[in-house]
Order: structure tokens, then sequence, then C-alpha cells
């Protein structure tokens, strides 16, 4: 950490570790390791993480024996994990790996229709013995369904989140017109509004799906690391906001 009153914080959909379909899928988690690490973040919110998947196991030689949360925490780091989707095969949901002390957790279903299992990870997370509250989430494809999960996200809130503790919520919003931008400033979560953001998708980033909201911090900066490893590893490009406690 470069300074003790600036927190880095990354948001990364992951993609379940795997690129490609079919035959010519390849493993990229082990790379996802090497990569999580050089964000040198202090809160990484993930999300398409997977928990396990029988048939991917099988198919992969190389498969990690840990869960992927647990595989992807750099040394020192404490991984929170949370099953939105249960499949045929396995289980994957959203993830939060902390350079700083868990202090508790909790998981919350947002499924807003039977085709979409949705879910938001909720950690309380101590920074130099200040409470910081982390959502992270991963909304719907449906413009309806987004809209209702944050509304969903809000009566967590307001029952979860002390008024004046500070709240970060991060995740892949599947906003494409930024309709949700407007909601959640109504909720007093704001984002450094930095131009071209883009993170999806990763090889020609065209819109920015993935975000990092705020309420009670000061947002200093918003950056996506760009380049062929990063757009080979997933879908997505991670992006990286650094404020002031």
């Amino acid at each position: 950490m470069q300074n003790d009153d600036i927190l880095r914080v990354a948001t990364y959909n992951i993609h379940k570790g795997v690129q490609g379909l079919g035959p010519v899928r390849r493993l990229e988690i082990h790379n996802l390791g090497l990569a999580v690490e050089q964000l040198d973040a202090d809160i990484v919110c993930l999300q398409e993480v997977r928990k396990l998947h029988r048939r991917e196991q099988l198919y992969f030689q190389r498969w990690p024996e840990l869960p992927q949360a647990e595989y992807l925490a750099p040394e020192g780091y404490e991984a929170v994990y949370r099953t939105n989707a249960i499949t045929k095969h396995g289980e994957h949901g959203n993830a939060l790996l902390s350079r700083w002390p868990v202090m508790g957790h909790q998981h919350e279903d947002i499924s807003d229709h039977r085709f979409e299992q949705r879910g938001l990870l909720h950690v309380e997370v101590d920074v130099h013995g200040r409470r910081i509250h982390v959502i992270v989430v991963h909304l719907g494809l449906i413009p309806g369904s987004r809209v209702r999960q944050v509304e969903r996200l809000q009566r967590f809130i307001d029952r979860e989140v002390p008024p004046q503790a500070p709240l970060i919520v991060a995740g892949d919003f599947n906003d494409w017109g930024q309709q949700l931008r407007k909601m959640l400033g109504g909720l007093a979560l704001y984002e450094f509004d930095a131009p071209r953001a883009f993170t999806f998708p990763a090889r020609l980033p065209l819109a920015q799906l993935d975000h990092v909201y705020v309420r009670g911090l000061t947002p200093l900066s918003l950056d996506v690391p760009r380049g062929r490893i990063w757009w080979r590893m997933s879908d997505h490009l991670p992006l990286i906001a650094e404020f002031r406690l």
C-alpha cells in the first residue's frame, strides 16, 4: 500500500477462470492468480468465481485443488466466497480478497427470475481500526431486472449498513447505458468519473460494465489495465479505483 490513507480497490469478472468454448477452451486461472497479485489492491472484488465444477475438473489436467477464490488470494490475504448459482456440474458466485482483516460477511439472494441466479456479497473489513463495508454485486442481463436489483440493494443497505459507515459497492453491473448511475447517486453512492474507463469486451472495450461506487470515501482515480495479457484471461478487464480514507 503506497499510503496509509489511500485505499486501493479492484473489481474483476474472471469468467470462471476459463476462456474460449468447446475443445479450444483454455484454463486461465493460473495466469489470473499472477494478475490479481499484480493489481496490488487492498480489496479485490471478483465475479463469476467457481467454487467447483466437476466437468472442467476432469477436462483440465491442471485444475487447482482449491476453490478459485482461495487459489487467487495472494499470500497474506483473506478470501471470502459465497455461491450465487448452483448448476448441473458445480457452483459459482462472488468473492472478495482482502489485505485487511475481515470482521464479518453475509450473502443475499437478489435473483429476479428463475433463469438468472444472482446474489450480493457483503463483507466488513477493518482498515486501520476503521470498519469499511464492501458489497460485491453481479447484476442481471435484463434492464428491468437490474433496476429491481438496485432497489433490493438499497433495502439491504438501509437494513445492514450504518448510515455513517464508509461503503463500497463494486462489481459487474451489466449496465450498458449507465441507467443505474442516477439510482445509485440517490443512495449517495458515487464513482470517480474517468473518461473511457471501458472494461468490456476485453479485447476491444466499448463499454464500462464494471464499477466501484462509494459512500463516505473520496474517489481519487480510476484505472483499467490494458494489453494482450489482460484480454487473454477474461472477457472483462479489471477496474482499479483509489480512494482517500
